[in-house]
């Protein structure tokens, strides 16, 4: 049963591993500010939150540890990066020219 949970942990460790390395390509890969934050911030939660979960699967002790670690970040993440992208905006750091919608400006096409 160990072995199992140990290899299934391995697994989500991975798999965390991957949802990071996607991450680090959005950054690189997206036009502007906006689209490298929304790519960073959903891989990078979904990575830790993978990472944390086969961790816990090796060491059934640290788990619930781990899932208060998990839950923090899934308050706090897409709180913080909304902050950001909202203090971007007023900062004046435009958009993607080829932007469809300007949520923050009423919803109008981006001119």
């Amino acid at each position: 049963m160990t072995e199992i949970l140990n290899y299934l942990g391995m697994l989500f460790v991975f798999i965390g591993a991957l949802f990071f390395l996607f991450g680090s390509i959005g950054l690189i890969r997206m036009p502007d500010l906006y689209n490298r934050m929304q790519a960073s911030t959903k891989t990078t939660t979904l990575g830790v939150l993978s990472f944390l979960f086969g961790l816990g699967l090796m060491d059934l002790q640290w788990m619930i540890k781990l899932l208060v670690i998990a839950l923090f970040i899934v308050l706090t993440a897409p709180v913080g990066a909304s902050a950001l992208a909202r203090a971007a905006y007023k900062h004046g750091i435009k958009l993607w020219e080829n932007s469809v919608v300007d949520k923050y400006r009423g919803g109008k096409k981006n001119d």
